[in-house]
């Protein structure tokens, strides 16, 4: 399964920089072994369902550790039997487009 999410802590103060608690949130999922891709709005994880909730868990738990409140955004493609699918979608998708990058 893919997990696409973004976790940051709200009513934290006058900073409008969540980058210190996104990092803590991305340390957890990098620390964790699964494949991962982070990118300006979400993380994306890979792995079976038990495995890819505990680190989405942690994570969350990690920014909520900073803040008085946390909010959580959470996409997932549960597609049993396939792996891989981190960079497997997005090469698909470049097949078809070609070499057409304009």
């Amino acid at each position: 399964m893919l997990v696409a999410f973004s976790v940051a802590p709200t009513g934290a103060g006058d900073d409008d920089s969540v980058s210190e608690a996104v990092a803590a949130a991305v340390k957890v999922v990098r620390e964790s072994g699964l494949p991962h891709e982070t990118t300006a709005m979400f993380t994306t994880v890979e792995g079976e369902w038990d495995e890819v909730m505990d680190v989405v868990k942690r994570a969350t738990e990690a920014v909520s550790s900073t803040a008085r409140r946390t909010s959580l955004v959470l996409k997932a493609d549960i597609r049993p039997g396939h792996t891989g699918q981190l960079a497997e979608k997005v090469r698909r998708v470049e097949e078809h487009l070609g070499d057409d990058r304009s």
